[in-house]
Parts: C-alpha cells; structure tokens; sequence
C-alpha cells in the first residue's frame, strides 16, 4: 500500500516544530554553541592560507609594571618604540605629577621605563633630521567641567601703566576687588613687564606692559558672576602704584574650563634614552602641530593656550641648530587642533583638512596648499562631506614622488555621533588641484589609524562609527573590529584580518623595521553597556600583513652606508640582489590622535648590481626631508625585507 503524502499544511506545521527543537537545543546548549563557534574562528584565523590572503593579529604581552595609557608613538631609529603616556588623559596623576613614558625594543620585547619631566599629554612631536624627537606642548591644567565649578572664574589681564619702575612680581592668591566690592584671587605667581614708551613723530605714547592670570572669585556661586567687560583693582596698592596697576577681565563666569597649554619643549635623544630640554615655545600650546620644514626646521600650528582658548593664528618656528623658539608672525595662519600637514615636492604644506578636537566649525578647516615663504593659501576644493574632517585620517600615499594625498572617514566637529565613510584623494602634481572621490570604507569612521608599508600600500584599522565609541545608530559602542588594505594602483580596498581590541580615540598605529603593524591605545566614552564611564585600553596589538606569509624566503640587506645624500648613488650588499623589483625609503612614524605628518614612502631607482643593489637618491628636500629613514627592498613576490637604517644627511 503506497503511504499517503502528508498535506502542504502538516509539512509546515512538521517543520514549524523541527525549528522550535532545535531553536530549543540552542538556548539550552548556547555556551556549548559559542565556544564551539569561537573554537572555529580560532581556528580558521591560523590556517596557512587565512593568513597568506588576510594576515594575521597577536596580542603583545606586556607586564604590569609598563602598561600605560599610550596617547602618543613614535618609533625611534633604534627601532624602539616611543610611547608616551604623560598623565594619559587622569587627572590624579596630573596632580600627583605623575607622568609616564615607556621604551618598548620590538627586537628583544623588553620593555623600560623613562623619566618623564612634565606632562606631554597632548603634546605636539616631529622627528628632527639627527634623529631626535621633539616633543613640544602638552597640559599645564585639566579641564574643569561647569556642574564642578564652585566658584566664578575668569582670565584676568593684569596692567602696568608705569615705564618707570620695572617689572611688578605678584604672588598667587593677590586679591583684585570689582568697583562694588566683589573680591577675586589669582591662581598662581605672576609678573608683569614694565610699561614702554614709544616716539610717535613728536609725540612720545605709552604702552602698558600686560600679562595674564586665572583669578577665582572668594565667594562660591553665583553672586560673583560678572558678564561684561570690567576693571578691578590690586589689593595692598597705593598712590600711584594703585593707579598704574589694575586688572582687567571681559568676564567671570562660572563656565567649562578648557584644558590649557604648556610651553615646555624636549628632545627626546634615542641613543641616552633621554628627554632633554630645549628653549620653551613662544606660545603655551595643547593639540599643536609639529610640521618639518625641508630646511630642518619645524614649524608649530594651532592649540589650546595656558587658558584653554584657541590660538588665533599664532604659528611659531623651532630653530634646530640653536634649539630654541621664535615667533613667527609672518606666518599667520589660523588651523583646528592637530592638523595635518605634510611637506610637499615644491616645498609648501598641504592641510588634507583631517584635524582632531577643536576649533571654530567654520574657519580654518578648508583643505589647501600653504606657501610657508609668503603665507599665502591655495584652496583645493572638491572633498565630499567637507564638514565632516575632525578625527579623519589623512596619509601620504606612496610612493611619495607621486604626490597624492588621501583623507579617510572623519565625523563632525565636536562630540557630534555623525560620521562618514568618506575616502577622496588630491594629486598635488596636477594644474587644477581638486580632491577626487576614493572607495568608500566599509563603514562610516572616525579616529582610523593609516599605516603606510614598504610594499606600497596602505594600512587602515579600526576607529569607531561614533564619538570615542559611543552611541551610533542605537549601537550603545561602535568601535569597529575591522581594517583594510588599500592598494594605490587599483584604488580599492581589500579585507584584512579582523583585530580583537576595538580602537577608538587617543589610540596609535605604526610600522615596525619588520614589516608588522603596532597598534596600541583608546579612549572611550563610555563601558561596554554604555552607561558606565569608559577605561583606557592598555593592550597591545600587532598586525602581520600577508606578505610575511607563505611566500618564501624574504630578501636581505646586508650592508651598505648608514648616510646618504640628495641625489646620491650608492650600494648595499644583498645576497638576493637578483630578485630584489624596488627599494623604499620609509620615514618612520611620530602618531597621536590619528594625527602622523612624519610618515612617508619615499621610491628609489634599484637596479641589480654584483653582490648587492644599487640605489638612487632623489634629490628633492619636498619629496624626501632629512632624517632618519628604515631602508626596505621588495622581491619579485612582494615581500620586503627587514629594514636597514638609513641617514639622509
């Protein structure tokens, strides 16, 4: 007897049951069905050929004692890495002036600890051409949130009207007085210049000497509260002394206090492993920075002064060979914090427009070519989401003779959660200058790291689609656990191997002399369920791109001169000379807050040579700034060599 089919009904109501067993079995076995599903993942990343198309993560172990807040790295031409902590953004180590830095060899994994003399948290750096990092700025006070203030403040500017009687010292806590008797103190120790006379045809004009302090108001509340500009008087003066000194203040209020800069500046040298001090800047500044000039020279942008207000244009120069500060008034020039700048063939400065934290929402943000000699500005037009720059990242992209710059993600000014997925590219070598529109990122980002490598393509990982990681789209973190490799030739992006550690703001990526990825730091907002405060990650991460996989044996150089010149020939000694297709000439990273002016990859002509291969220098300062450069050569597979050191004297 043939069985009779079971009707279009029943089957459903068979698998609707089928589905809820096994829907059952999964919530009951759901710990079981996770570390299974985590066993594969584990898995299926260590496979040979996993790695040889996407690469490979390893958690870099570091011991308790050297686990710091990295907010800034660099790698030294020792090949240790530099990670400066300072207070690492906690503000009881800045008042217990406890201030951090670490020196890690990738060499040996043997970490140390160096003294650190003042807090270069969001300080500016730069390599200089002998090697040296200088590392300028930094915080000189926290910020103090509004529902904390207690009593009114205010930035008060203390007068001396007299040209007679010198300088005036006034110690913290002198008390100025308003005309209806409200009493306020200063912070801190002050001293005021003398007033100077100048001759104005047959008329000889006074001008006052000034110099400014916080004051805090002696009574708490609001009572002290003054919203017009003010003059107040110095207690303890009398006579002419009362007259020729006083105080003035366009208001005390009892608003959010920004951080405010330091003017302290160091070389750090990698052969004592020391900071040592140089002349301090002109300015106070916090999120400045530090662009090389070709003629060795660096020169400082933007910040936040002592008092926590953006810095009007006051662009100042570092002097390498006399290690110290001038002011650079012919330079004016008005930028967001940390702006990126990079040094171009014809010797300018082109700002990508990428910057991170503050400033006006308007002026100084459109991207363009500065001309350092005249100060004049060319605007590039052309970028997509313009008003969507801060915290983007901005990169170089090699080779550097090609002269194309490209900016990547970014999202809008402020603590706003909106994002994009924006990338575009500029070709400074061209008449009409404009940015092109690049790939998108997989994702809207911002705070991504951009790690360029020796075989001429670019590295991009994680950031986060909202503000340090938080809220996006209902999401209640969005820190992004992926990163790309784009290719310059065939401008697109490809799927890397996915990192474990989500990175968002104050975190870090460079390049290793091995060819790895180091990324490090982060951040948050807020904790994993978006309501508790956030902690800084202190993990380590390393990346090995696909290249150190499966493709053989990698090239060598052996020897050869540690200092070359400008349109130099030389030779360094390889055994895989025959194999060897380019030679690069990589400048090593100085990154904070996605913020890295120093990094390039800079093309030599290579050709085969008994014993070894023979290179060309090029011979522009634009193209290639002095300095100290890791050395790579590239196979006919696509597989660098560890790097060799390199002057460019």
């Amino acid at each position: 007897m043939t069985p009779r089919k079971p009707s279009p009904a029943r089957r459903l109501l068979t698998a609707v049951v089928a589905l809820l067993a096994a829907a059952a079995v999964v919530v009951v076995n759901r710990p079981m069905v996770v570390f299974a599903a985590d066993k594969y993942h584990d898995f299926n990343i260590n496979r040979q050929a996993y790695k040889e198309k996407y690469g490979h993560w390893s958690m870099l172990p570091v011991p308790a004692g050297f686990r710091v807040n990295a907010i800034h790295g660099a790698l030294l031409k020792t090949g240790k890495v530099l990670i400066i902590a300072g207070s690492g953004n906690n503000r009881d180590n800045f008042e217990a002036g406890t201030f951090q830095t670490v020196l890690w060899d990738p060499a040996t994994d043997k970490f140390s600890l160096v003294p650190t003399p003042t807090d270069l948290f969001c300080a500016g750096h730069t390599f200089l051409a002998n090697g040296n990092l200088l590392v300028a700025g930094g915080t000189k006070s926290y910020e103090v949130l509004e529902a904390d203030i207690t009593h009114a403040a205010g930035v008060m500017k203390i007068k001396n009207e007299s040209p007679d009687h010198g300088a005036r010292t006034f110690p913290k806590s002198t008390v100025l007085t308003s005309a209806d008797g409200r009493r306020y103190a200063t912070r801190a120790d002050l001293t005021v210049p003398a007033a100077t006379k100048m001759q104005h045809g047959a008329h000889t004009m006074v001008h006052a000497g000034e110099a400014e302090v916080w004051v805090d108001a002696e009574e708490a509340g609001d009572a002290a509260i003054v919203k017009e500009p003010a003059q107040y008087s110095i207690a303890g003066l009398t006579g002419l002394d009362a007259r020729n000194l006083y105080g003035v203040a366009e208001k005390i209020t009892r608003e959010k206090q920004e951080y405010g800069g330091d003017k302290t500046s160091y070389e750090f040298d990698p052969e004592t492993e020391r900071y040592v001090r140089t002349g301090d800047m002109v300015e106070h500044r916090w999120y400045p920075t530090l662009a090389p000039l070709p003629n060795g020279d660096i020169l400082a942008v933007s910040g936040l002064d002592e008092f926590g207000r953006m810095l009007p244009g006051l662009n100042e120069t570092y002097r390498t060979a006399e290690k110290r500060w001038v002011a650079s008034p012919e330079l004016t020039r008005v930028f967001p914090t940390y702006p990126a700048l990079f040094v171009t063939r014809d010797e300018r400065l082109f700002f990508s427009g990428s910057n991170a934290g503050y400033g006006s929402d308007t002026e100084g943000r459109t991207p363009g070519l500065w001309n350092t000699r005249t100060n004049k500005f060319q605007v590039v037009p052309g970028l997509r989401d313009p008003a969507m720059t801060e915290t983007s990242a901005s990169v170089l992209l090699p080779p550097a003779q090609e002269q194309k710059v490209m900016i990547l993600g970014g999202g809008g000014v402020g603590d706003s959660p909106v994002s994009t997925a924006r990338t575009a590219i500029v070709d400074l070598d061209v008449p009409q200058l404009a940015y092109q529109p690049g790939p998108d990122l997989p994702h809207p980002t911002r705070y991504l790291n951009t790690v360029v490598l020796p075989d001429d393509t670019v590295f991009t990982s994680h950031g986060s689609s909202g503000y340090r990681g938080g809220s996006y789209q209902g999401a209640k973190r969005s820190d992004l656990l992926t990163a790309q490799i784009y290719h310059p030739d065939s401008n697109e992006f490809r799927t890397a191997a996915a990192p474990t550690v989500g990175r968002n703001y104050h975190s870090e990526a460079l390049l290793l002399p091995d060819g790895r990825v180091l990324t490090m730091g982060s951040d948050p907002i807020y904790a994993r369920n978006g309501r508790d405060p956030g902690t800084f990650e202190q993990r380590i991460e390393i990346y090995s791109p696909p290249y150190l996989f499966g493709k053989g044996e990698r090239p060598a150089v052996t020897g050869g001169p540690t200092v070359v010149k400008h349109g130099g020939k030389y030779t360094f000694t390889s055994p895989d000379a025959g194999r060897v297709r380019s030679a690069r000439l990589v400048r090593p990273s100085a990154v904070t807050h996605g913020t890295d002016v120093d990094q390039r990859s800079v093309a030599l002509t290579a050709s085969a040579v008994p014993g070894g291969v023979r290179v060309t220098v090029p011979k522009e300062r634009g193209v290639l700034p002095s300095g100290w450069y890791m050395l790579f050569v590239t196979d006919d597979s696509g597989v660098p060599s560890p790097a060799r050191w390199v002057q460019v004297a």
